[in-house]
């Protein structure tokens, strides 16, 4: 019988957590066909949820706490399950159940026929202007410059083999999408389409601010683009300063009717050093993520972990 791991990452979901238990136990108990592990994935929760959950009734699956030092990010405590995951297969479930857990038997079908990846991908974009402008955003830039593969509405759950287990665990990447890191292993894929369900209790976690910060972490991880395009930049900056700087002297020598002025000069200044700090700030942004890449630091820290087996688990 094969056995899945599902991974479950969380921070301040206090509310979700009687709602997520027992979503779980009913799912598990139903499907016989698998046994089951949960890994519940702290990541610096600073409400109730660790406790309510290390108390909780667990019922059809075995289980893990774990408990990260602090708040290291959502695709860290992923990494963390993933490395402490011991199934065939291993899939993502969220605390805010969004996601339905039926997925995990579609998935599941295509793992056992030939699949290393399966992928559930959002059929419904995501509610509020901000975060659909956001998301089409995302996933344009991602199809267009790091994978062609990536689906048009984004996607959040996956399930995939020991193999693949292998290769994240053998390459933690910091600052990084492991979502993306995933995409491009290059093993067998397949991808389905669900409706993704509105948030019931709880606020999201997922700010502008970590939006942005995924968006740049994806391009400079994956992708050569903004390298190119500041090469693209430099050379039409260079192309315009040459034929602006031919016109000058022959309209000088030709008519001499030029009237210097700072406006001019103002505008030309400002432009080229905007867009000369805009090239620094990328180039410092690889820089930087190579300097951090070098030091070694621990992607993620694990404080605690408390594993049970539950015994109505099958």
């Amino acid at each position: 019988m094969k056995k899945i791991s599902i991974i479950v990452p969380f921070m301040n979901e206090e509310p979700n957590i009687k709602s997520l238990t027992e979503n779980l136990a009913k799912y598990c108990l139903v499907h016989l066909s698998c046994t089951y592990e949960v890994l519940f994935v702290d990541d610096g929760s600073t409400d109730n949820s660790y406790r309510v959950l290390a108390e909780a009734s667990h019922l059809g699956y075995s289980y893990k706490l774990i408990k990260l030092a602090k708040n290291f990010g959502a695709h860290a405590a992923l990494r963390a399950g993933v490395l402490n995951a011991t199934g065939d297969y291993i899939t993502f479930v969220y605390a805010d159940l969004q996601d339905p857990l039926e997925l995990i038997d579609r998935l599941f079908v295509l793992n056992e026929n030939g699949a290393s990846i399966a992928w559930a991908a959002r059929n419904n974009p995501p509610t509020g202007v901000v975060e659909k402008m956001f998301s089409k955003a995302y996933a344009n830039l991602m199809k267009a410059f790091v994978n062609k593969n990536y689906p048009s509405k984004g996607f959040d759950v996956v399930m995939f083999n020991k193999n693949v287990q292998t290769e994240l665990n053998n390459n933690v990447e910091s600052n990084s999408s492991i979502f993306l890191q995933i995409l491009n292993l290059g093993f067998k894929q397949e991808f389905i389409d669900y409706e993704k369900k509105q948030r019931q209790e709880g606020k999201s976690k997922w700010t502008i601010a970590k939006k942005v910060k995924l968006l740049i972490d994806s391009f400079v991880a994956f992708s050569f683009a903004p390298i190119r395009f500041v090469s693209i930049i430099g050379i039409l900056m260079f192309v315009i300063g040459l034929v602006l700087t031919t016109y000058i002297i022959c309209r000088k020598l030709i008519y001499n009717d030029l009237v210097s002025g700072w406006a001019g000069l103002s505008t030309i200044l400002f432009l080229g050093f905007g867009i000369t700090n805009i090239s620094l700030g990328i180039i410092a942004e690889y820089l930087w993520r190579t300097l951090d890449a070098s030091r070694k630091r621990p992607v993620f820290i694990i404080e605690e972990i408390i594993e049970v087996d539950s015994e109505n688990s099958h």
